[in-house]
């Protein structure tokens, strides 16, 4: 039996704060960062798993102190047992009841433990030899179920619930295995968006969008009421009527500044308002849904855990589900939202506004579409354009969709030479604008 033997952390930084990639009205200067995991063995197939929590920088080594402190748990560990039940291996790293304490369930610690499960995750597929897409897109009902922890959702969807859905789905799962890795998957794209743009330059990336076969777009608004106006009233005229263009205040707002602010959008048809409020505020979104009507509210990025979403989709306060592949407790915990998601008849949007984020949300939605939902409709994956080039297998956009994955694995490994240049503080990239040299 072979066993876990390290798990190995990078600090990883992207200064993409130098050219305002990212920038929105509640982060003006983010760099795109990785607090990064590699999960080693002595099996000798030269297999790793790979995974990371994404952050926006500062804070990135209390991430990585987070990671380390699963150390125990799982070095020196039979790699076996743990992928082959993961969702026993899920609920041990949750319940260890020390490190459970400082959530629970939720912040540092939950994204740390996610970006373990992540990297099982990926080792399992690789292992498999499939994208992790088609590894849960083939597993029966029963499996995925034994997969969720079903503790505080029951008052929502029960393990009984939950097979049913799955059961529904089960004709046609290898037809939409075909349709996938023939036609791909709807994306809709962020990149014209971001904050610090000039509207020379929004205008420019906005064309270039729908030349490329995008029929939705994303704007970052919530700094200055008149700047958003304008800058909308520019995508507006710069699309056209047919394109949808979401809006996201990164939970700039209080709940009548949210309902007055998109209100005053309203005249350049905004499709959804994203995260106008307080990511843990049920009933303020609940709120806001009603008075932007027939303006649709999406949130998620920064929901904290499943049961954060329960509330949102008992309380009608989302129209979209953005759930996100490296916040609530890694593969599992997402399984679960979008079980919940298709209990309560919401399309699952994921965000993948970061560094890798594209890389493995596309494998949620895909998933969701093979065996649970079957549906793409209203559906779309966010796409931004950076730092693809980083990865191993990094994502494929073209005409608007997500190619479908085919290498085995969850897309999440980075090159050694990208994890080596910008390590931070002393890789050579951060070395050469420590040095002034940017």
């Amino acid at each position: 039996m072979s066993r876990i033997t390290a798990l190995r952390t990078v600090d990883v930084r992207f200064p993409t704060s130098l050219s305002l990639d990212g920038s929105d009205a509640m982060n003006a200067d983010p760099d795109y960062s990785a607090a990064y995991v590699v999960v080693d063995t002595d099996a000798g197939d030269d297999l790793s798993g790979h995974g990371f929590v994404f952050t926006i920088g500062r804070g990135n080594e209390v991430a990585v102190a987070a990671i380390r402190a699963l150390e125990p748990a799982l070095v020196g560990k039979e790699v076996e047992p743990l992928l082959t039940d993961l969702g026993a291996t899920s609920a041990a790293l949750i319940g260890d009841s020390q490190l459970r304490w400082l959530g629970p369930e939720k912040g540092v610690m939950h994204m740390a433990i996610s970006a373990v499960l992540n990297a099982l995750w990926d080792l399992r597929a690789k292992r498999a030899g499939l994208p992790l897409w088609q590894l849960l897109g083939r597993l029966s009902p029963e499996e995925l179920v034994d997969l969720v922890d079903f503790r505080y959702l029951s008052d929502a969807l029960t393990r009984e619930e939950a097979l049913e859905i799955l059961r529904a789905a089960e004709p046609g799962r290898a037809e939409r295995e075909v349709q996938l890795l023939r036609s791909g998957y709807p994306a809709y794209t962020t990149t014209p968006g971001w904050l610090g743009y000039s509207d020379e330059k929004l205008a420019r990336l906005a064309t270039e969008a729908v030349a490329d076969g995008f029929t939705q777009i994303k704007l970052k608004v919530g700094a200055d009421l008149q700047d958003d106006i304008r800058r909308m009233t520019l995508a507006r005229k710069t699309v056209g009527p047919d394109i949808r263009i979401a809006i996201d205040a990164n939970q700039r707002w209080d709940i009548e500044d949210a309902i007055a602010w998109t209100r005053a959008l309203a005249p350049t048809d905004p499709y959804w308002i994203e995260e106008p409020t307080s990511p843990d505020d049920v009933l303020g979104h609940a709120r806001i849904r009603k008075g932007v009507h027939p303006v649709k509210v999406a949130t998620g990025e920064h929901a904290q855990n499943r049961v954060i979403f329960k509330q949102l989709l008992q309380a009608e306060a989302i129209d979209f589900v953005q759930l996100d592949a490296a916040r609530v407790g890694g593969v599992n915990e997402n399984i679960a939202i979008v079980l919940l998601a298709a209990k309560f008849g919401k399309p699952v949007c994921p965000h993948a506004g970061g560094v890798g984020l594209c890389e493995m949300v596309q494998h949620l939605s895909m998933f969701d579409f093979v065996a649970v939902s079957g549906s793409m409709e209203d559906r779309v994956i966010e796409y931004v354009d950076h730092l693809h080039e980083m990865f191993v297998t990094p994502t494929v956009v073209s005409q608007g969709r997500y190619a479908a994955p085919t290498a085995a694995g969850f897309s999440s490994e980075m090159h050694e030479k990208a994890l080596h240049d910008y390590e931070f503080p002393d890789g050579s990239v951060w070395a050469e604008i420590n040095s002034g040299g940017n």
